[in-house]
């Protein structure tokens, strides 16, 4: 029988999870097949946790409560790393706590990995639930990312992985910093299903324009690479368009230049060092049985 475990990185929002956990045992029902285990990572939050209860899908539910907050992308580090280094599983489910990933969609993701057993699968977005200006601004987002490093990255932390992929995850250093960036780069072959962004259950969206700049520059600097050479590329051409058109390409290379930092300073965020060493962060670990 396989052996699926679900992560979930949750930082004061319980009441979210609360309700995300009810409707997640609601949609595994009919995988008489597959055994479920829970995993939460509390990333050191300052609401008092409330009393859970073991839903009747779940074989095991356990949370981590980590001694100091380290944000959302390395508790999805930390997460998969414990889970290879303790856990007996066949596959990996990753998904956010505030209903923003419908739990609805964890049916097409084992169906996928059913048809299709050795190939991870991401939940591509095909439809966004925010507001226009943050539509728009997450596809220039995309286009951004695509244009600098070649990727189409379409896709978040909603996924499923092989046990293999977790393997291979596990250890890099961009895992500290981007999940979707290391998977577009690491993992050479996956499938995808179509994936709609739910809305948060509770209050508004966590997404803000800073936290989407930094989300996208992470992407980016897990190629940095190919976006120095591309960068590169460029400002050659606009020296060489200087003469015709002085003001702007200059003004473009600058612009390039203080991108390149930023894309440099940000992949100062990926540390293998500390990924290796987060299990010191974990404080106590609570087993839910009834």
């Amino acid at each position: 029988m396989k052996k699926i475990i679900i992560l979930i990185p949750v930082y004061n929002d319980w009441e979210s999870l609360e309700k995300l956990i009810k409707e997640i045992n609601d949609n595994i029902k009919d995988f008489n097949d597959i055994k479920f285990e829970c995993l939460i990572v509390n990333d050191a939050s300052t609401i008092q946790q409330p009393n859970f209860f073991k839903p009747n899908k779940f074989v095991s539910f356990e949370i981590l409560n980590m001694r100091e907050n380290k944000g959302h992308a390395r508790c999805n580090a930390f997460g998969i790393r414990y889970i290879f280094q303790n856990k007996k599983f066949d596959y990996l489910i990753l998904m956010d706590g505030d209903g923003e990933d419908r739990p609805v969609e964890i049916k097409s993701l084992v169906n996928n990995i059913n048809e299709r057993p050795s190939k991870s699968v991401v939940a591509k977005r095909i439809k966004r639930s925010e507001g226009l200006f943050f539509k728009f601004l997450y596809h220039v987002h995309k286009l951004i990312t695509f244009f600098f490093t070649g990727k189409n990255v379409n896709f978040g932390n909603y996924s499923i992985l092989t046990k293999k992929d977790v393997g291979t995850l596990h250890t890099k250093a961009s895992l500290w910093s981007s999940f979707s960036g290391s998977v577009k780069k690491h993992l050479k072959d996956f499938n995808e299903i179509n994936s709609i962004r739910g809305l948060r259950y509770f209050g508004p969206s966590q997404m803000s324009l800073l936290r989407l700049i930094i989300h996208s520059l992470s992407i980016m600097a897990v190629f940095r690479y190919q976006v120095f050479i591309r960068s590169a590329l460029m400002i050659i051409v606009l020296a060489y368009l200087n003469s015709y058109t002085e003001n702007i390409s200059t003004t473009l290379q600058i612009l390039l230049v203080i991108f390149n930092l930023l894309i440099f300073i940000v992949s100062k965020r990926e540390s293998k060092k500390d990924l290796l060493e987060s299990h010191n962060n974990l404080g106590q670990v609570k087993s839910i049985t009834h």
